[in-house]
């Protein structure tokens, strides 16, 4: 959220109902929690803004309210590789916050969402006082770690069937992402762009995965019946 970036220009202070959904803030003392909440700042973001941007330096560390963002990089072909998304709940970039390095991957809007960012001084305040701080963020690396040697293993998947399986489940995350509930709004071209497949391929493998019983397509989003079996089942050819 640079200060020439559209999302910065739209900043605003939380509403309750916003700060009710950042995990981390029940992790604070009461005094570190008001000091927080006023250092917080959430803006409106546009499908297409970008939030953070390859090369840049981070001067907030950004949470998801509402919405859905992805996290990627363009390779010198001019190809865009997904790492993952990030849905309602989810804080990310920690890693590079604490280094205070440029960012190497690009996080945009997928739709209309609302995002928030701490200031990163006030991140580095909150490492160097706050034990509850602490492990949150500690939790957050651990999964993250797993987060991303899944995201390789998707990328060799040649079964199409798979890779929305396994994407599906790390949207569902519940310590990355724990404002998801039991069902994730999203839509399969939202899916297709996470999984790097088209609509109509994901849509297929969308209705395998709801005759396995694994999940069930509603209104808006899918409902996740069987998350193990998202996570370690590697099906068998159509």
């Amino acid at each position: 959220m640079t200060q020439d970036s559209p999302l910065h220009q739209r900043r605003r202070p939380p509403s309750k109902q916003e700060l009710a959904g950042i995990p981390w803030l029940s992790a604070l003392n009461t005094q570190e929690l008001a000091a927080a909440t006023a250092q917080i700042m959430v803006g409106d973001a546009m499908p297409g803004d970008v939030v953070c941007r390859v090369g840049r330096a981070p001067t907030y560390w950004f949470g998801v309210v509402d919405g859905l963002l992805k996290m990627n990089i363009d390779n010198d072909q001019g190809d865009s590789l997904t790492f993952t998304g990030v849905s309602r709940g989810g804080w990310f970039g920690e890693g590079t916050a604490l280094k205070r390095e440029p960012y190497r991957y690009n996080v945009q809007a997928l739709r209309s969402s609302v995002v928030a960012g701490l200031p990163i001084d006030h991140f580095h305040h909150l490492l160097s006082q706050s034990l509850g701080f602490n492990r949150f963020i500690m939790n957050q690396l651990n999964e993250r770690l797993g987060q991303f040697i899944a995201a390789r293993e998707i990328d060799r998947l040649n079964n199409p069937d798979v890779r929305v399986a396994r994407g599906l489940a790390a949207l569902f995350n519940p310590v990355l992402f724990p404002g998801v509930g039991e069902v994730l709004q999203i839509t399969q071209q939202e899916l297709a762009y996470l999984v790097g497949l088209s609509r109509q391929r994901v849509n297929m493998a969308l209705q395998r995965l709801v005759h396995e019983g694994w999940i069930k397509v509603v209104y808006g989003g899918v409902q996740v019946l069987n998350l193990p079996a998202l996570r370690s089942h590697t099906l068998g050819a159509p």
